[in-house]
């Protein structure tokens, strides 16, 4: 049993040191996750999407980044033995850097030969607290497959982006984003054997409703997440306003509901509604805000970064001592199946009503549709909207 420099704090909740969790489980993870946008008015529009996470149970750190820009799909990627040291949140020329608890943190990725293309040194400084958002629970046949807590913020950026060759200023009037943290248990490492699940009558109704939208508005951020099985029925649902002052409570908006309207011949989502509906006062009407989305910017966000497209290279997957690659492709040669089975992560425009106000924004709507889905007619893997 080996100690590490957080072993010196008292945050132990367990009677071990830090570096062994309180579950056995090996799909334990613990992770950052950041992106970065120049707006979605920006003439030349980009969406940086990083992240890392370490896996105790299976002794691994990995991280990724990865740019859309134009056509091109830039991606950067490393993998490590985790060590002692929880505190050390880099792998290989990737580094991020906590200058301020839960408001201000710095994320770099160094040049190196493996991975040419892309580099940045970036601070992250938070415009609304960080909101710990609902539990995500969910159980497969017996097995607990979702056991999470997430917090999420909004912010600006300030620093350099660099893309083959050309840097970009990034400054804090202009750049957006936001950036959250996860950890518990979720499907991770090596795939398992599927078991009982690879049984055809159980692996047809197996499905993938997700959205997850995180919103930016002056004085206030929104953050929306839904999850829904085959039928429709709710896994996790959230919706709440955070409040850029500081003093203000979050607000819950109230239930959310979706209305998507997808492009003929593929399952990715050419705009979208959201409803959020909040009981009134007794005998008054209730409370309704409404959110048109409009998807800028598409950013097929499992291609080549470790969420489950490619059998060699899986978040918490072993890759070795230390593995550092660089990929790229053209957004319009990735394989129509990755983009069906795949997590869109859409730099997007908001436009928020309620009563008579509006509000436009932008950020992140992050959308997944896999397998049947019996509102909008899906009814497997590979049909598509007509």
């Amino acid at each position: 049993m080996s100690l590490s420099p957080l072993d010196d704090y008292p945050v132990h909740q367990i009677a071990e040191t830090i570096r062994h969790v309180g579950t056995s489980d090996r799909n334990f993870y613990d992770r950052y996750y950041f992106n970065c946008h120049p707006g979605v008015d920006a003439d030349d529009p980009l969406f940086l999407i990083v992240g890392l996470g370490q896996y105790p149970n299976l002794g691994v750190c990995d991280g990724f980044a990865v740019l859309r820009r134009g056509d091109d799909h830039v991606v950067f990627r490393a993998s490590r033995a985790l060590g002692d040291d929880r505190m050390d949140l880099s792998v290989g020329p990737l580094r991020i850097e906590v200058l301020e608890g839960l408001h201000r943190l710095r994320v770099v990725l160094d040049a190196s030969d493996e991975a040419p293309d892309l580099s940045f040194d970036l601070v992250f400084t938070s415009d609304v607290p960080a909101n710990l958002e609902a539990r995500h629970f969910h159980r497969q046949l017996e097995r607990v497959t979702f056991d999470t807590q997430r917090f999420v913020q909004t912010g600006t950026w300030q620093g350099t982006l660099t893309v083959d060759g050309e840097t970009l200023p990034v400054t804090e009037d202009r750049w957006r984003g936001n950036r959250d943290r996860s950890w518990g248990v979720r499907p991770v490492g090596e795939a398992e054997p599927p078991g009982r699940r690879a049984d055809p009558a159980i692996a047809a109704t197996q499905s993938f409703f997700w959205i997850y939208s995180i919103m930016q508005f002056d004085g206030f951020s929104v953050i929306t997440v839904i999850q829904e099985d085959a039928e429709g029925r709710r896994i996790v649902e959230d919706a709440t306003r955070v409040w850029a002052d500081r003093s203000r409570e979050p607000q819950w908006l109230g239930r959310p509901e979706h209305e998507l309207r997808f492009v003929p011949g593929t399952r990715e989502v050419a705009t979208s509604t959201l409803r959020f509906r909040r009981p009134g006062e007794p005998g008054g009407p209730d409370e309704i805000v409404t959110v048109g989305c409009e998807p800028v910017l598409p950013h097929y966000l499992g291609v080549g970064t470790g969420y489950g497209l490619e059998q060699d290279w899986r978040h918490g997957m072993w890759q070795g001592d230390l593995v550092v690659q660089g990929l790229r492709e053209n957004v319009s040669e990735i394989e129509p199946w990755k983009k069906i089975l795949c997590p869109v992560d859409n730099l997007a425009r908001f436009t928020l009503s309620e009563g008579g106000d509006t509000h436009t924004g932008a950020g992140l709507f992050e959308i997944g549709v896999i397998g049947p889905h019996r509102r909008y007619g899906f009814t497997g893997l590979s049909d598509v909207a007509p």
